[in-house]
């Protein structure tokens, strides 16, 4: 029967259609407004800091990518239904009446124009939204720059794997999805319009239809031979598990050079075969051919592809892995050391002892006569003070500190010392009642004032002295109303770490003659006068802030905002580097410093890629979280890393200034060709940023984690994991320990570790390693960050046959003190909270110092906040406790003069000088409990020391049987042994 149109197909009336193509119009326009807003307000802020290029750089690839990827996929369904359509048959039976093909047939032929612009429209659509977002990969492949580095296994440089075949691979795959979907597309038309029928015992299948599924059947198995060739190259980033211990292995093992490589030149043989067989169905009607040609295709990807190099792991390489991988763990040492910069070049090994065998005396003069470590031990740790700075620096409500802050060194009459540092910001959060109205939040309070430092070696007095008062910082602000000894010229802050809300913008400036309203101090308000906003003079910006900020009318209707009005948004320094270099993975622990009379947030910039041949793959998350921070860098996984960048943002002006710091690298090159003139030559970094440059913790976490396995050269070493190191768990938090948080690194100023140092002070990012599931201390790490050696690092190495204490058992010793426990004891009855300080590790005369602040606050107030109660000091296994730092390194060694700074004093010399010695602790200092009394004591030192020792022991058994009496006796008769003690010294009896 000939083909006869249905009938009774509903129609929709004028007026549906009317307001239905009405609704579409409407959502369509609201859409495209609301993005054209988006668009207008990030043109203005790229505008606003300088680098417009970036943002038309990026819109640009987005563009164009979609475009292509649009008119590609578009396109080609639109051949393949044009295909289909020209080819159909010109007669076609019907079923029966109610035959539904016959129906759908003659919708798609009434409506045919409709179906034949939409479809392809509609995939042109998702197509584009899918290809914009990848903009990097086109950027890095149409800038390349090569490596000069081969790899070990095809000889071609580095930059073809990280640059080229990602790319090559991204087109490979919009190239299968492009006939995977045209296929689907023509095999429905042709379904449609009869060339393929399912009536009859066996269907039939037209000469047009068979030719047109063939040629895009044997295009895709074509695509699957030169997938097939790229995937040898895939194999040098291989996971496959093998017998290393446990831990992943990157790089084409064993079973893929020998198994799965030759297996894919086998496969690629045999795709191309069955791709012929399919084209050879375009003139035979049997599709047997290639029906057989597939089958084979299939059978010999599960058995070549996946059985055989299954059964050669088993059978063959893991019962002699560590023969088998020696090759791969070699290339796999070598490729992750490249990588991640831990070559030799930058990682200095040295040899330590971590005991000395030195006389008492010996180790006496050596701690006396060391000018750069011991005089700036840091008893500040940042990780604890920041309520301190709140409470005592934070001057009103609407200000307020990082949860964290920092550790930065400055040179103040020519002495250089590392001071906890933080910038006293404006924190819309603090605003109360009346102050969070839209005026004062946007219009009033709209920036900080200051900048607070604390020198990190000292306190303003031990704590039993001023009436309880002692044990805070030392406070050093720079303010509008203070200059502070920095030379801080412009102390307000208007972009910084605090204001990263989508909410918390600011408009400032005002006309001519206008009063000044932004809150600067409590007798004076404060106009801006700064570069930094867009400017609000055009009616067009302001409404599309106005639409931007949730259609709000103070916006456009509040008189104080005039032609002299800037709006300041984005004013988080991350998200302004962040949206200035979207190809850099920043490091979230930002820093102030002030350079050059201006307050600048240092941001650390790293340029990474997600794999590089035979690197191990690494979990930045993971590898930069510890007991301080969940991770200071994105959960995304990296093969290459580099700390290229250094930027900067104003904390005045919101500019925003990035560095070169590694001009060496690939990766940077490759992206300065693609945003030219965004980052600034090394050359141009001014020396007075130069000098506060940290080596910073993100990268650091990464290489020390790799450096716990990357340290041993030897594959068969390497494979018995026996030289393995870990990452210590943080002792001064029990519920650190207890999770497993590694303890994170700690800056320092101090002895460079190598050999032969002279004295001079450095400032440094420092960390223990213990051994593999031990707590012995194995190795430590630090890496200068000093201008002149910044990034070389220095690994000192314990011998593997000692057992030197490690972190975990230095606090457990600590804490077993009879004296550290039971005054412990007594501060937590007395609703006292004890928090545990950073311990550093330090090596020193030959050993190894432990130095640990402990600190106080009421229990349970919000209220209250950290003071340095006591400094806790092991060496060698002696203990020393004791309010300042020198009491307790005199406890530990003897009172032969220690180069320490006493509470209130700033003693650190300047690099390169030899300081004044600092004076000798106030002797008659109690020593720890079981101490051997100091050398040339006398008896009565002797017997005061006996008593002392015999009071605790009475004083801990009275705490166990409860004997409120006994406590009572027990300290009246250690208050009476200590002030013998102090006599018999010398010292002033308490």
């Amino acid at each position: 029967m000939a083909n006869r149109p249905a009938t009774g197909n509903p129609q929709l009336s004028r007026r549906t259609k009317s307001l239905l193509v009405l609704g579409a119009v409407v959502l369509v326009v609201l859409v495209g407004l609301a993005r054209l807003v988006d668009v207008y307000v990030d043109f203005a802020w790229f505008g606003e800091v300088g680098y417009r290029d970036v943002f038309t750089t990026v819109l640009a690839t987005r563009v164009i990518q979609s475009v292509v990827a649009a008119v590609f996929m578009g396109g080609l369904i639109a051949l393949n239904l044009y295909i289909a359509y020209r080819t159909r048959p010109v007669f076609v039976p019907v079923a029966g009446p109610e035959d539904p093909v016959a129906r759908y047939r003659t919708v798609v032929l009434s409506h045919l124009r409709l179906f034949a612009i939409c479809i392809p429209v509609l995939v042109a659509v998702i197509a584009a939204l899918s290809a914009q977002a990848d903009w990097q990969t086109t950027q890095l492949f149409l800038h390349q720059t090569p490596f000069n580095i081969a790899d070990p296994v095809f000889g071609h440089d580095i930059g073809f794997y990280v640059f080229a075949l990602p790319f090559w691979r991204a087109v490979l795959s919009w190239l299968f999805v492009g006939i995977g979907v045209s296929f689907v597309a023509a095999l429905v038309a042709h379904y449609i319009f009869g060339g393929i029928r399912l009536a009859g015992r066996n269907g039939s299948l037209a000469t047009a239809a068979r030719a047109h599924l063939a040629v895009l059947a044997g295009t895709f198995v074509l695509l699957k031979a030169v997938a097939y060739f790229l995937d040898r190259y895939e194999l040098l980033f291989s996971d496959r598990k093998a017998s290393i211990g446990g831990a992943n292995f990157y790089g084409a093992s064993y079973t893929d050079l020998n198994a799965a490589m030759p297996a894919k030149l086998i496969l690629l043989l045999i795709a191309v075969i069955c791709a012929a067989a399919f084209f050879a169905a375009v003139f035979l009607r049997n599709l047997q051919i290639p029906a057989i040609a597939l089958a084979l295709l299939v059978l010999s990807s599960v058995l070549v592809g996946a059985a055989w190099p299954a059964v050669l792991e088993q059978f063959s390489v893991r019962p002699n892995a560590n023969q088998r991988e020696a090759l791969s763990i070699e290339r796999n040492i070598q490729a992750t050391r490249q990588a991640f910069g831990i070559t030799d070049q930058t990682v200095t090994r040295e040899p330590y002892a971590g005991t000395t065998d030195q006389s008492a005396a010996a180790v006496q003069q050596a701690i006396a006569t060391d000018t750069a470590t011991v005089p700036n031990i840091r008893l500040l740790d940042p990780n604890r003070l920041s309520r301190t700075f709140t409470q005592l620096e934070q001057r009103r409500n609407f200000y307020g500190f990082p949860a964290t802050l920092d550790v930065d060194r400055y040179t103040v009459n020519n002495q250089t010392q590392d001071y906890v540092v933080a910038a006293r910001e404006i924190d819309p959060d603090n605003l109360v009642g009346n102050q969070q109205d839209w005026i004062n939040r946007h219009l009033v309070y709209t920036h900080g004032n200051g900048f607070v430092a604390a020198p990190a070696n000292t306190v303003n007095a031990p704590l039993d002295s001023n009436g309880g008062q002692g044990g805070y910082p030392q406070f050093q602000v720079s303010d509008v109303d203070t200059p502070g000894p920095f030379g801080l010229t412009q102390p307000r802050i208007y972009f910084g770490e605090l204001v990263n809300g989508p909410d918390d913008y600011a408009i400032v400036g005002a006309d001519a003659g206008t009063p000044p309203r932004e809150y600067d101090t409590d007798s004076r308000q404060f106009t801006y006068d700064g570069p930094g906003g867009v400017s609000l003079a055009n009616p067009i910006t302001r409404l599309a802030f106005f639409a931007y900020y949730g259609f709000e009318r103070n916006i456009l209707f509040n008189s104080s905002i005039g032609d002299n009005s800037r709006i300041m948004y984005n004013r988080d320094p991350l998200t302004r580097v962040q949206k200035v270099a979207p190809w850099l993975e920043l490091d979230n622990d930002v820093y102030p410093a002030v350079v050059d009379g201006s307050i600048k947030y240092i941001v650390d910039g790293y340029t990474t890629l997600p794999r590089y041949p035979y690197s191990q793959q690494v979990p930045l998350g993971d590898a930069t979280r510890d007991s301080v921070n969940n991770a200071t860098l994105s959960p995304e996984v990296a093969g290459y890393m580099r700390n290229s960048v250094k930027a900067t943002v104003d904390a005045y002006t919101g500019q925003v200034d990035l560095y070169e710091n590694d001009p060496t690298d690939p990766v940077l090159q490759t992206w300065e060709k693609a945003f030219p003139g965004v980052i600034k030559p090394a050359a141009e970094v001014p020396p007075a940023l130069r000098a506060h440059y940290r080596y910073p913790e993100g990268i650091f976490k990464v290489q020390r984690d790799l450096l716990t396995r990357y340290h041993v050269s030897d594959p068969g070493e390497f494979y018995s994991t026996v030289s393995f190191w870990d990452v210590p768990s943080d002792p001064t938090s029990d519920a650190a320990a207890a999770a497993g948080d590694p303890q994170p690194p700690y800056y320092l100023l101090a002895d460079d570790p190598k050999r032969g140092s002279a004295n001079i002070p450095q400032f440094q990012l420092t960390t223990a390693l213990v051994s593999l599931r031990r707590e012995f201390l194995s190795a430590y790490l630090s890496v200068s960050s000093d201008p002149g050696t910044y990034g070389q690092m220095t690994l000192l190495q314990l011998p593997a046959d000692t057992q030197t204490r490690g972190p975990q058992q230095v606090q457990t010793q600590f804490l077993s003190s009879p004296q550290v426990s039971s005054e412990l004891n007594l501060l937590r009855q007395q609703g006292t909270q004890v928090l545990y300080g950073n311990l550093l590790t330090l090596p020193v005369a030959g050993g190894l110092l432990y130095v640990e602040p402990v600190y106080i606050e009421r229990s349970n107030q919000e209220s209250s906040f950290p003071q340095l109660s006591r400094v806790l000091v092991s060496f060698g296994g002696r203990i020393g406790y004791a309010p300042t730092l020198p009491e307790a390194l005199t406890q530990v060694f003897g009172s032969s003069g220690t180069a320490t700074t006493t509470p209130g004093q700033s003693q650190t010399p300047a690099a390169g000088q030899t300081p004044t010695q600092a004076q000798t602790p106030a002797a008659g200092q109690a020593p720890a409990a079981g101490a051997a009394p100091a050398a040339g004591s006398s008896a009565a030192v002797t017997a005061a020391v006996n008593s002392m020792n015999s009071a605790l022991d009475r004083l801990r058994t009275a705490q166990q049987q409860g004997d409120f009496a006994g406590i009572g006796q027990a300290q009246q008769d250690l208050a009476n042994a200590i002030n013998q003690y102090r006599a018999a010294t010398g010292g002033t009896p308490g």
